[in-house]
């Protein structure tokens, strides 16, 4: 009985310790497992971007350290990782660029057309009040990242983010919609 317990430990052991490698492993070489139904779900990899961002492009970027990203982690919107703030770091899509005029009420527009799918909630999905982003011009060396997914914490709510946060495009790798 005794070995049999020290076997299934030690295969334990063994187990999680080339699941941690594996993840490390991953992360080192760009790889994400995004588990948000913002996209598919699944591996994604971080391509690096070898010039300026263009609206439509998706990406990875870390989130700049700032009271509304502190707010998503409390509440749970963004996961913890490795980013400067503490948390990881997010897939969106490049929705504007800088010098662009962001108007928002219900629904976000962006040098007067209507960003589809943006749709502005007012609370989330425990009921919790949610900040909108006042709107205003992007400024120099920021974006404004947006997901389809009408749950999104993106900046309809933080606002722009500076570009210099993006790790790269986001690439899937083996991605599945449930």
């Amino acid at each position: 009985m005794r070995h049999q317990r020290r076997n299934a430990i030690a295969t334990l052991g063994v187990g999680a310790a080339l699941i941690a490698s594996i993840a490390v492993a991953g992360a080192l070489g760009g790889y994400r497992l995004n588990m948000t139904p913002s996209y598919p779900l699944g591996l994604w990899r971080i391509e690096g971007l070898q010039r300026k961002p263009k609206v439509g492009d998706i990406v990875f970027i870390c989130p700049p350290v700032e009271p509304a990203f502190d707010l998503a982690l409390e509440r749970g919107y963004l996961p913890q990782g490795l980013c400067t703030g503490g948390t990881g770091p997010l897939i969106k899509t490049v929705a504007a660029l800088a010098g662009r005029d962001i108007a928002i009420d219900r629904r976000v527009r962006i040098d007067g057309r209507l960003l589809e799918h943006s749709d502005v909630r007012t609370s989330d999905a425990e009921g919790r009040s949610l900040p909108a982003f006042a709107g205003g011009v992007v400024p120099a060396g920021s974006i404004f990242i947006h997901s389809k997914y009408p749950g999104s914490y993106d900046s309809r709510y933080f606002g722009p983010v500076p570009a210099d946060g993006i790790l790269g495009l986001a690439r899937p790798v083996f991605t599945f919609t449930p």
